[in-house]
């Protein structure tokens, strides 16, 4: 287990390294100087990487929230629907993944721009949501056991309200699979890249504002990075602890 996750760590440990390093070139081991360039470009207030951090957190919380809603009745069915209608349901929600993004961003481009969506947060969200949906309908439909159905059999024999069911049995019974559905969302929506750039390249994500770095300045790469995966790893623990609880 240690040596495991010291392969984990060990990509962290350099790009915490590259990011402090102002001056590391070949064939020196260890940088040649060490300073805070990469972080000031970050952290300055001319710059666009907390505009890029807000607007990409809006988006995959709004994306992951939204694919729960719209992905809990056809997690039903592809739990406990009818064969037929199952696989047909599977297959029309799943076609975009078979389609590379940047192509379906281009379709979905032409669309918000009739909507008047283009370059918006609300279009952002409508797009990623194309590829959120089919992750967290899957996921959510593997906590939907005949289990929870006889759950919920037994309350509504009792009396329980359809509202009461949801909150007092449902929601705690599919607890783990909910937690990991929104996770799954968010990530799925927070990593996009083709995508935002063919909906809304000139609205700021950190995706977009990070690519063109790593070609020109490997340290300023380095440290939005680290800023990158800051928030996936904290849903992550969130995640899991609340999964756990319940």
């Amino acid at each position: 287990m240690g040596m495991l996750a010291a392969l984990y760590a060990a990509p962290f440990a350099l790009l915490v390294v590259r990011a402090a390093a102002d001056v590391w070139r070949h064939p020196a081991i260890v940088p040649q100087r060490l300073g805070t360039r990469g972080l000031a470009q970050v952290l300055s207030t001319s710059g666009s990487a907390w505009p890029a951090l807000r607007n990409s957190l809006l988006v995959a919380l709004a994306t992951a929230a939204l694919a729960l809603l719209l992905a809990w009745p056809a997690s039903r069915v592809l739990a406990r629907g009818a064969p037929r209608v199952r696989v047909g349901l599977l297959v029309l929600i799943a076609l975009p993944l078979l389609v590379p993004p940047l192509a379906v961003g281009h379709g979905l481009s032409t669309w918000l721009l009739r909507w008047g969506l283009a370059d918006s947060l609300a279009g952002l969200v409508a797009a990623h949501l194309v590829y959120v949906l089919p992750y967290v309908a899957v996921l959510l439909a593997a906590g939907f056991t005949a289990r929870v159905t006889r759950l919920e059999e037994a309350a509504a024999t009792l009396g329980a309200s359809r509202a009461s069911r949801l909150r007092h049995v449902t929601v705690p019974a599919v607890a783990p699979a909910l937690a990991f559905a929104l996770l799954l969302g968010f990530l799925v929506s927070w990593s996009q890249y083709g995508t935002s750039l063919a909906v809304a390249g000139a609205t700021p994500m950190l995706p977009l504002l990070l690519v063109p770095f790593v070609q020109h300045d490997p340290q300023v790469a380095s440290t939005l990075t680290l800023l990158f995966v800051a928030p996936p790893l904290l849903a992550l623990t969130v995640a899991a602890r609340w999964g756990r609880h319940r």
